[in-house]
């Protein structure tokens, strides 16, 4: 029997622990009827997931501009962006459509919103006067968008997501997490076919767009495994004794749960919602640098309080 509108978007959550508020009662559930209005239409997630990309780029586009108007615009299109990457997620559910080029795109997509965005804003800030000062920002405006983006933004976002997906390993288990290790990665990484070309080993004919994506994604799980070094260490020991989530004792999973919890409102803060919100507020009041210096400040210290405080808990639980 065909499941209502209730019931697919409950079966979108994965945990209560992890889901925002606005996601779960705003985003979530347009994301989903415009998922069910795409299925009908036969229209695949790779195609919205692209659309998404152009939303957010319009957005970036708007953000540029001054006047009140275009800035509101730039908040509808990186709204519609949002709800795209919901609904793409969601529709690769209800079409089994999943695809490996459908992965690499889905993890593209936000990347090049703010991208757009960050470069909007440090163009928009060029001629304008430095507050409290009488010099432009010219070329500091780049640089503390270059430092916000290429920096604090990735840094930020990778981090949160990896402790969401550790919360949901303890909770959920394999199936509920997409917990994943540079390990496993290399592994893959070197089971992909190749042919010589030359002194180098490529990948074969067909497995080109797989050879990339796990040799990005592998480096981007190293990036989060530096970052985290107590929990590298905890973790060792944990699948040493339980091979998979299944196998701890439920205390233990618990206990895990309990000290990772009050984190998870920090990787929420930390990935799209809030700074999404500060980047509209700064950009309807014309004073766009309130972002990327929000970003570097309040955003770099919440990280690392988060960061602080999972390490710790993680060195007390190391047995």
């Amino acid at each position: 029997m065909e499941k209502n509108f209730k019931e697919l978007l409950r079966a979108s959550f994965k945990s209560g622990d992890t889901e925002e508020w606005l996601d779960i009662h705003f985003t979530r559930p347009i994301g989903l009827a415009f998922a069910l209005m795409w299925a009908k239409l036969g229209v695949t997630p790779n195609y919205v997931t692209i659309l998404s990309m152009f939303l957010g780029a319009g957005a970036g586009w708007c953000f540029y501009h001054t006047e009140l108007w275009w800035n509101v615009w730039g908040v509808v299109l990186l709204m519609l962006a949002n709800f795209c990457d919901s609904t793409d997620g969601q529709l690769a559910r209800l079409t089994n459509h999943k695809t490996l080029i459908g992965r690499m795109l889905d993890g593209f997509a936000s990347d090049v919103w703010f991208f757009c965005c960050y470069l909007a804003i440090a163009l928009r800030l060029w001629n304008q006067t430095i507050p409290f000062t009488d010099y432009q920002w010219t070329i500091w405006g780049f640089l503390l968008c270059s430092y916000a983006g290429f920096h604090w933004h990735a840094l930020q976002c990778s981090l949160a997501d990896y402790y969401r997906q550790i919360h949901l390993y303890f909770v959920l288990g394999e199936e509920g997490s997409e917990l994943a290790s540079s390990e496993a990665e290399e592994r893959t990484l070197d089971a992909i076919p190749k042919r010589k070309a030359g002194p180098f080993l490529i990948a074969k004919k067909g497995y080109f767009w797989e050879h990339v994506f796990h040799y990005f994604y592998l480096g981007y799980c190293k990036k989060q495994e530096r970052q985290t070094p107590e929990f590298q260490k905890f973790f060792s020991k944990v699948k040493a004794k339980y091979p998979s989530a299944a196998q701890m004792p439920q205390d233990f999973r618990e206990a895990f749960r309990q000290k990772s919890l009050p984190l998870m409102p920090l990787t929420n803060i930390l990935t799209h919602n809030t700074r999404a919100f500060v980047m509209f507020a700064a950009c309807l009041i014309d004073q766009a640098w309130i972002y990327p210096l929000f970003e570097v400040t309040i955003l770099a210290a919440l990280y690392y309080y988060m960061r602080y405080a999972h390490e710790k808990f993680c060195k007390e639980m190391t047995v």
